[in-house]
């Protein structure tokens, strides 16, 4: 059975940090980019952060660089998304996804083949 779980959501005041957490089960590992994408209330899903399973390439989107890290231990098949200095505007229901091979498509919502459930993330002025 394929599964995506996130864990590390939480309630956190502007300007504190969480790390996520996205396990991975039942698939190849090495062939997937795992990414994470948020949806904020009335908004459209966004794609923040990727990392290739294969050579750790990464990505960010403008709205989180510089303050958000992603990271991945192969060994566990678990990715990590270090959240810090975080705002208001990060409010958000975060999912990871995989995506086959590298992080050009993560963000391209029928690409992806496999969706976590998702962690709310709240973060308070």
């Amino acid at each position: 059975e394929v599964q995506l779980v996130e864990s590390g959501g939480g309630l956190v005041q502007a300007g504190g940090s969480l790390r996520l957490s996205c396990a991975a089960s039942g698939f190849t590992f090495d062939d997937y980019a795992i990414g994470w994408l948020r949806q904020a209330p009335g908004k459209e899903r966004e794609g923040i952060s990727c990392i290739s399973s294969s050579d750790s390439s990464t990505y960010y989107a403008d709205s989180v660089k510089g303050r958000f890290t992603i990271s991945s231990d192969n060994a566990k098949n678990t990715v990590y998304l270090q959240m810090n200095s975080l705002k208001p505007e990060d409010t958000a229901v975060y999912h990871c996804a995989a995506v086959p091979g590298d992080c050009s498509y993560y963000h391209t919502e029928i690409l992806i083949h496999y969706w976590g459930q998702g962690t709310q993330v709240t973060v308070s002025s």
